[in-house]
């Protein structure tokens, strides 16, 4: 379980800890990763198997599964998941 493992790392950095993590899942590991800041993080949740976006919003407003699945799934998720409308953005830009 990695809480917030982006923090600090230039993105080259962060494209080395996304190898790391593949290659502990592929040697069979479940990773689990908490993340908040989205612009920072867009490759790492990209990469994900599985997404559990909660919210709505933070604090007494959010702690609630808002939408999870794979990420083009979550892409498709509704208004209410910020995490959603970022993904599905980013997914766009990368295939172009």
């Amino acid at each position: 379980m990695l809480d917030e493992p982006t923090v600090g790392l230039h993105m080259a950095d962060v494209d080395k800890l996304i190898r790391v993590l593949h290659r502990l899942v592929d040697a069979g590991n479940t990773v689990v990763v908490i993340e908040h800041n989205l612009d920072v993080i867009a490759d790492v949740i990209a990469e994900a198997d599985w997404l559990i976006d909660l919210g709505p919003e933070g604090g007494t407003a959010g702690g609630r599964i808002v939408a999870q699945g794979r990420p083009g799934q979550l892409a498709r998720a509704g208004r209410r998941s910020h995490t959603a409308r970022f993904l599905r953005d980013f997914l766009r830009e990368r295939r172009t």
